[in-house]
């Protein structure tokens, strides 16, 4: 089997755009959680999200793709925003390399669609009587089109990984996961996977996602899962903490460069962390609540050590799923006593959800692109907020300050609505 290494990351989070402000701020525990400015919240239940201020993917795009941005949804341009920066970090030179030898892989989710721009359309479809009548929606002679042409591809989830394949030539195996919050950590997983079984020598991986839109949160906030909590935004995130009441729904994205450990060091690539191993399980116990005693979770880190070919007492370092929800927050810890044991104790979790929130089918891309850095810089971010311990959550999640230690291996965890579960071991480079 081939190896496989990260030799670049491009993060696009709350708390920093680019990897040495994201990861700057996550080692001083600086949050990225506000007030929303997407959209007017004034009446809306939801006032709080982790959004990504003033981005344009612009900056890190050829200049050969720019219109292309005008058919890109958020989550688009907050993917390929992240896929520029990632290739800069890299040092790969496009032009010098197969480009049917590289491929990206993208997790995504929910695409929100703007209802600003479907009114024009349903206003003219529809008749004085309230009946819909669709011969009405051709544009009169001299009139601007009731719908931009391409709008439908704002929408296509696949259409990140394929904005990116374009933008950077990417001709080799392409693909979209829409795992719910597995999703970007699956796509490091596949990503992975492609190029240890000779598939590819490059792969961008890792997952975009945005959901701060007015409908979408009135559907998380009626499920229930979204923190109501009235305190300082930067303090609603509180995973393993008793007072918690709930995630805050964010944006983002993070893709990882995966590349073949002889091809990267053939061209003097920095290298993060080498990738070892991947596992997926599902609960099948419920849609909306994890199995609580852990046992799909344990299963996915499990299956990740077993193909990574590593003990569980060597792992040091977990980056934690870590909600700040109590269903979750429980299960992972049942999970992590499940799989490691009397080593439970010794192990360091953190999540940095505390920090930027929850971005859904990126939330896993962006935590592989922090275990990535954590094992570079052998030191690990804390869970903020973590202030009054839940004890059914007694494990050790560097509570409020970064830690410095030693760590060989570590792991990244997802678990995701509908019972979906992955983990991914990293080694110190």
């Amino acid at each position: 089997m081939r190896r496989v290494v990260i030799s670049g990351l491009g993060v696009v989070a709350p708390n920093g755009v680019g990897t040495r402000n994201f990861w700057d701020s996550c080692l001083n525990g600086h949050s990225g959680i506000g007030p929303i400015r997407a959209f007017d919240a004034t009446n809306h239940p939801v006032k709080v999200a982790g959004e990504v201020a003033n981005f344009s993917p612009l900056p890190w795009l050829p200049e050969s793709q720019h219109k292309s941005v005008k058919v890109m949804g958020r989550a688009a341009q907050l993917g390929i925003g992240a896929a520029g920066l990632a290739m800069a970090d890299s040092g790969i030179a496009m032009d010098r390399e197969n480009p049917e030898r590289c491929g990206v892989v993208m997790g995504a989710g929910l695409v929100p669609m703007d209802l600003g721009e479907l009114a024009p359309m349903l206003a003219r479809a529809c008749q004085e009587d309230g009946s819909f009548d669709t011969t009405r929606l051709p544009s009169p002679p001299g009139s601007p089109p009731p719908m931009f042409p391409l709008w439908l591809l704002k929408h296509l989830p696949n259409m990140i990984a394929a904005h990116i394949s374009m933008a950077f030539n990417c001709q080799g195996p392409n693909n979209t996961v829409v795992t719910a919050c597995v999703a970007g950590t699956q796509a490091v997983g596949e990503a992975f996977r492609m190029i240890m079984r000779d598939d590819a020598d490059i792969m961008l991986a890792g997952g975009s996602d945005s959901r701060i839109d007015p409908v979408l949160m009135l559907a998380y906030a009626a499920l229930g899962t979204l923190s109501k909590g009235n305190r300082n935004p930067s303090e609603l995130s509180r995973p393993f903490d008793r007072l918690r009441d709930g995630f805050v729904l964010s944006e983002g994205a993070a893709v990882l460069v995966l590349e073949e450990y002889e091809h990267a060091k053939a061209r003097g690539a920095e290298i993060y962390a080498e990738v070892l191993g991947f596992g997926s399980s599902f609960d099948a116990y419920s849609v909306t609540k994890p199995d609580p005693d852990g046992r799909g979770g344990a299963r996915a880190i499990e299956y990740a050590l077993q193909e990574a070919q590593i003990d569980h007492r060597d792992v040091g370092y977990i980056n934690a799923h870590g909600t700040s929800t109590r269903l979750n927050d429980v299960m992972e810890t049942a999970a992590v006593k499940r799989v490691f044991g009397d080593h439970s104790r010794g192990v360091k979790l953190s999540s940095i959800k505390s920090m930027i929130g929850h971005s859904l089918g990126a939330a896993g891309a962006i935590e592989a692109a922090a275990l990535a850095l954590s094992l570079r810089h052998q030191v690990y971010p804390p869970t903020i907020n973590l202030t009054h311990p839940d004890p059914s959550c007694d494990l050790d999640y560097v509570p409020n300050t970064a830690r410095e230690d030693h760590v060989q291996y570590a792991l990244s965890t997802s678990f995701g609505f509908g019972g979906q579960n992955g983990a991914l071991v990293m080694a110190a480079a």
